[in-house]
């Protein structure tokens, strides 16, 4: 099966945006907390950020953003918003024609966006999906966070429960392998892939040594960076319904109360992870250099994944 493309012989223009995905076929392991914590650590950075939704089922993303518009009006604090785009479900009878809706509405927002931001980050799906597998093949940085549990190891691979080394990788890591390998044959560009630890306990236990020594094995056979991300903090429910980020002014005025220690501790948490993603521009890139992915090459080509 191949994508639809209204002229596969087109080339279309370099794109400047860096495009960060979060991704993880398994819900409820962060994607969209860190995809926001990530876009205001961005924009505080003075970077020209756009966020894309491709998840416009659930919308985790996209109320987040709404959200912070609505706390910004209500409490009349001037807040950092990225420049947003949700990508709606194609609809239809036929599988390749809803699949032609779903590609051109990508393709329109990464083509709007890419050549005057900096930065694009495109929040994902739970689930194997043509959208999902079309994201991952534009990503420079792909991002995916995962509960510093067994329960949701499984995702990447599973473990000999003696020795901890890989029996065998799982369906979304073969998915990112075929979609990093997929991106190198057609534009020469090898994304960067970061596993991040979610809900980390504060507390040291065994099971979380075998979880990063498991963690570790897989890196080397897989090629992701490990990081850690943010701990189980009530906190980062609280600013969800408020919009706002540990990266914003945790001020009686902006938060609605007086900060805690447990805010403080998590904006460091979430700045360490910021820094291990190792984004690269300390400067902005000026707009139509290389640097992004080239959507309509990419779905000119068999997608990743397809069966």
């Amino acid at each position: 099966m191949e994508p639809p493309v209204d002229d596969p012989q087109s080339k279309p223009a370099p794109r400047a945006a860096h495009v960060i995905v979060l991704g993880n076929e398994k819900g409820g392991s962060g994607k969209s907390t860190t995809a926001m914590h990530i876009i205001v650590a961005l924009l505080k950075a003075g970077r020209r950020v756009a966020s894309i939704d491709t998840d416009s089922r659930q919308g985790s993303l996209t109320r987040y953003i709404d959200n912070r518009k609505r706390w910004m009006r209500k409490s009349g604090v001037v807040l950092d918003v990225p420049e947003h785009f949700s990508v709606p479900l194609g609809d239809g009878q036929i599988v390749s024609d809803i699949e032609h809706r779903e590609y051109n509405a990508l393709a329109r927002a990464i083509d709007e966006i890419s050549a005057t931001f900096d930065f694009v980050v495109v929040d994902t799906p739970a689930a194997n999906s043509y959208l999902m597998k079309l994201s991952h093949s534009i990503a420079d940085t792909l991002v995916t966070p995962l509960n510093d549990s067994f329960i949701d190891f499984d995702v990447l691979g599973r473990l000999d429960p003696d020795t901890l080394e890989v029996v065998e990788t799982s369906h979304y890591a073969a998915l990112v392998t075929d979609a990093r390998h997929y991106r190198h044959t057609v534009d020469g560009v090898r994304p960067n892939w970061v596993v991040v630890r979610n809900r980390l306990s504060t507390l040291a236990s065994r099971n979380q040594r075998d979880v990063i020594h498991g963690l570790r094995n897989l890196a080397e056979v897989l090629g992701f960076r490990l990081a850690d991300g943010i701990s189980e903090r009530v906190i980062f429910r609280e600013l969800f319904l408020l919009g706002l980020t540990v990266f914003d002014s945790l001020d009686r005025k902006t938060l609605g109360r007086a900060p805690s220690i447990s805010h403080l501790a998590a904006r460091r948490e979430v700045r360490e992870l910021i820094e291990s993603l190792d984004l690269p521009g300390a400067a902005p890139r000026p707009a139509g250099t290389a640097g992004g992915a080239d959507v309509s090459a990419i779905a000119a080509a068999p997608l990743v994944g397809a069966e």
